[in-house]
């Protein structure tokens, strides 16, 4: 896996090429991230190095988290994430990691929970068309029939039907980077990136 920064997407907006074109960008509060924890093979079995980002009370996280930052000497930060890299050594505890490490033209992966929609019926869920709406139709959105008759006299696993939809972690490849503005540490990512507003995601390089 490549090294990438943990951030905040922060909404879109657009900006102009130089052909002179509307480009739709998302913009993202990527880092700064703070080395906090070192993961080799002869310690941990890989290699991989934990990145903190955003600030929290000392009186919200739990006792080990606050033993991990003392002992790397580190305010405690808001969200950790690893990142498995080849090159543990090229890091040191306690540094930070910007925006710098990306290039605008290149392509990254960007991994964040989609909008929670709560619970939904068919016709939100999977694009059902439901019944007629007039007509004095008693059948509108409902999921239909669902049973298989006498055999197998059940309900087979993986139907269609109502349920918990959105809220999913979801992993979009290929996005370009457009532009980046090093002292808002900024991101501005072509394309459409997962979750909502002030919503914690993943930027990785690609390999």
């Amino acid at each position: 896996m490549m090294l990438g920064l943990i951030g905040r997407k922060i909404g879109m907006t657009q900006v102009f090429s130089d052909e002179g074109e509307i480009v739709p960008v998302t913009v993202i509060e990527a880092g700064p991230c703070t080395v906090v924890t070192k993961k080799t093979d002869e310690k941990n079995g890989y290699k991989a190095i934990q990145v903190g980002f955003g600030n929290q009370k000392e009186s919200r996280i739990g006792l080990p988290l606050r033993g991990q930052f003392k002992k790397a000497s580190l305010p405690p930060c808001q969200v950790l994430k690893e990142f498995r890299i080849d090159d543990v050594e090229a890091y040191d505890v306690g540094q930070k990691i910007t925006v710098e490490v990306f290039s605008v033209g290149e392509k990254v992966s960007i991994t964040g929970n989609s909008k929670g929609r709560g619970f939904a019926g068919v016709v939100k869920r999977w694009g059902f068309w439901g019944g007629p709406g007039t007509h004095g139709a008693m059948f509108h959105r409902a999921p239909g029939s669902i049973g298989a008759s006498a055999d197998p006299s059940r309900v087979l696993k993986g139907k269609k039907l109502p349920g918990h939809y959105g809220n999913a972690r979801i992993t979009v490849r290929n996005l370009e980077i457009v532009d980046i503005k090093t002292e808002q540490n900024l991101l501005l990512v072509k394309g459409s990136v997962p979750g909502g507003k002030r919503g914690i995601i993943m930027v990785k390089k690609l390999k």
